[in-house]
């Protein structure tokens, strides 16, 4: 039973910078390949993602395209960066353009969404890291995903600290326990929800 990832950075550093978010995110994808599931990602900010709660925004708008990426995968991972202890902007984007699932109902009361796990991971120099994860959490929930037992994985440094986690030499224990945890609890669960989808209401 072939699963597929499809991951998010939110970073608000356009391509080619190096991320922090993007390095939490290339583990989350290679532990959850270890449990044979096929991933991809983008990096959102190089891509025109307009603003609006709608499936198409109009000309020109990436949301499209992104979305069927989203729809053809099993597994969302959502990578963030903490700024003044809130998600980046960029994944509120994310949230706001995801709302427009909920006009997608079907004649049975699911959305399009339901059986798809989500997930999420966060770096800063500051705390909020729970507070993040809470507020994507149940935007996720909201819009129809299903969430892994245990919490995101993260990483926050020294508050305004000038190490980064793209910098630390080795991943800490307990980040790189999380991340395994994390990616092992959403393969489980996706291939659960995949071999018996949720019941009509």
């Amino acid at each position: 039973m072939a699963l597929k990832a499809y991951g998010l950075n939110c970073t608000l550093k356009a391509g080619p910078k190096t991320s922090s978010t993007q390095k939490l995110l290339d583990q989350l994808l290679a532990s959850l390949e270890h449990h044979g599931v096929k991933c991809s990602y983008d990096r959102v900010v190089d891509h025109d993602i307009k603003p609006g709660v709608s499936n198409d925004e109009g000309k020109g708008d990436a949301w499209p395209a992104m979305l069927k990426k989203i729809m053809d995968a099993d597994i969302l991972v959502i990578a963030t960066p903490i700024w003044m202890g809130q998600p980046s902007s960029v994944s509120k984007r994310v949230m706001e353009r995801l709302d427009a699932v909920l006009d997608d109902i079907d004649d049975q009361g699911r959305y399009p969404t339901f059986g798809k796990v989500g997930i999420v991971g966060v770096v800063g120099n500051e705390d909020g890291a729970h507070h993040v994860t809470a507020e994507i959490y149940q935007a996720l929930a909201d819009v129809g995903f299903t969430l892994p037992g245990g919490s995101s994985t993260y990483w926050v440094g020294e508050a305004m600290g000038s190490k980064d986690y793209k910098d630390l030499k080795s991943t800490p224990k307990k980040v790189a326990e999380a991340t395994k945890t994390l990616a092992s609890n959403a393969a489980h669960l996706a291939k659960l929800l995949k071999k018996s989808p949720y019941p009509a209401p």
